[in-house]
């Protein structure tokens, strides 16, 4: 067997439980704030944590990369997680599972950028479509996965082995690692810019913060509090885009959005997460309003449109190798913007079967876009930007799935309210109509987001590294 080929088998046994985890929790939430009696805003710190310390840790993966050795890097992170779990398994109080889940989010915040570098200097362009394919099935099938297998757990075993249960399969990664798993690149240790790195933490947590709060907090987007995050995020990282620009060793190096087909890829990566991550709330929120489903339903409804995106990133990753992103990512855009409107008009009548086969079309395509896409933009980069490509295309999505969520939930909700205005005592049938003009609203937004990535993705084209810039794949 290729050595490469071990190292990947390495790599996806290890990332499949770690990110198995991000989903793994959310079933178990609701008996959380029962046994450590906390509210549900804060229960939810839990979800929203993760997701934040994931976000910060992201632009520092380019420099940690250059810093450490794969073997370093790839069973320190093991390692990290594994104590968080142990933490979060043990716990005897909400702050000390909130600890021991944010130590778990760094671990795998950081091991996806690190896998994916790894990858690129692995695999030569013609072969990546593949290689990204099944690391996409395991970024795609784990997540779904998740809620799922949590429902079970929780069930019979209880919340305690959602954390137990994860244990042995990371301490059997990190065994079959240290047995295997060879150094991938070369460490040049570059200089650890300090005011770089608040810069870019103050500005990545107070976006997402920001984002993530609007939907609980009163006011919304016009509330002080959520927009004063915004405002100090924005700014902080605006000063961090100066600053990557006047470094002489960046520690981001921003420098990749020279490169055409890398900008208009990560355009098109954030529409489609926006859009994603969206509707993967906004739906289920629909199922069980004016549909009338509980909750085990509604995502029984939904569950084989996010399995099959899952099974098929393999498929779509071997499609893109032969025949390039366009034929792939256009028809995906054109077939995503069809189901923005269908999702603009939705109504409680609508049969059920009908929910179920748009939403497999969604998420069939978003694999034709999404690793397209990514992959495509990746592959345009000189050897020297591999960090820093993955760096940026793993930090934007937190950063892209809190704005479509607090955006889209903001003018849904805002448009059940303007409904509602002139009705003092509303019947649950006007509620329910209320919602569903506000999820028209949220989609009327949709449909121009994805209108933007469909013209990007009409100027892209196969992207290939510079001349001489790939030696080869690693035997």
């Amino acid at each position: 067997m290729k050595k490469s080929t071990i190292i990947m088998v390495t790599f996806l046994m290890g990332a499949f439980f770690m990110i198995l985890n991000e989903t793994l929790l959310n079933i178990a939430l609701t008996e959380l704030m029962e046994v450590f009696h906390v509210d549900a805003p804060t229960v939810q710190w839990l979800a929203t944590g993760f997701m934040l310390v994931m976000g910060i840790l992201m632009p520092l993966s380019a420099t940690l990369i250059q810093w450490f050795t794969t073997r370093q890097m790839f069973m320190g992170l093991l390692i990290i997680f594994l104590i968080g779990t142990l933490i979060a398994g043990f716990a005897v109080n909400f702050p000390m599972i909130l600890a021991g889940r944010m130590i778990q989010a760094a671990g795998t915040g950081l091991m996806i950028p690190t896998i994916m570098n790894a990858m690129l200097l692995l695999f030569r362009p013609e072969e990546r479509g593949k290689v990204m394919g099944n690391f996409g099935l395991v970024i795609m099938f784990a997540p779904a996965l998740g809620p799922t297998l949590s429902g079970v757990i929780v069930d019979t075993l209880g919340w305690r082995w959602l954390f137990f249960g994860v244990a042995p399969f990371i301490v059997f990664s990190l065994l079959f690692a240290w047995r295997y798993l060879d150094n991938v690149g070369e460490v040049t240790r570059p200089k650890v810019d300090i005011l770089s790195v608040v810069l870019s933490t103050i500005g990545v947590a107070g976006i997402i913060y920001g984002f993530s709060s609007v939907s609980t907090t009163a006011g919304g987007f016009a509330s002080p509090f959520v927009f004063s995050f915004i405002i100090i995020g924005v700014l902080s990282f605006a000063a961090f885009v100066w600053r990557q620009r006047n470094l002489a060793v960046p520690m981001l190096d921003l420098s990749v959005f020279k490169y055409h087909n890398y900008t208009r890829g990560m355009i098109i990566f954030i529409v489609v997460i926006m859009a994603m991550f969206a509707s993967e709330i906004v739906m289920p929120m629909y199922l069980q309003g004016p549909m009338g489903f509980s909750a085990k339903i509604a995502g029984m409804i939904l569950l084989p449109g996010a399995l099959l995106n899952g099974f098929l990133s393999p498929v779509m990753g071997r499609i893109f190798d032969k025949i390039g992103p366009r034929k792939m990512m256009i028809p995906g855009m054109f077939v995503l913007t069809a189901i923005m409107i269908f999702y603009s008009m939705i109504h409680p009548g609508i049969p059920v079967y009908i929910f179920i086969i748009v939403y497999i079309l969604l998420m069939v395509s978003i694999s034709m876009i999404m690793m397209p896409s990514q992959t495509n933009a990746l592959n345009e980069l000189p050897k020297r930007l591999y960090p820093h490509g993955t760096a940026v295309s793993n930090m934007m999505q937190p950063i892209a799935g809190a704005m479509g969520v607090s955006i889209f939930v903001s003018l849904m909700t805002q448009g059940q309210k303007n409904d509602l205005r002139d009705i003092a005592r509303p019947t649950a049938e006007q509620v329910n109509h209320a919602l569903t003009t506000g999820v028209h609203h949220a989609y009327w937004f949709a449909i121009a987001l994805v209108l933007v990535g469909f013209v990007t993705s009409l100027f892209i084209t196969r992207a290939t590294p510079p001349e001489g810039e790939f030696d080869g794949p690693m035997h």
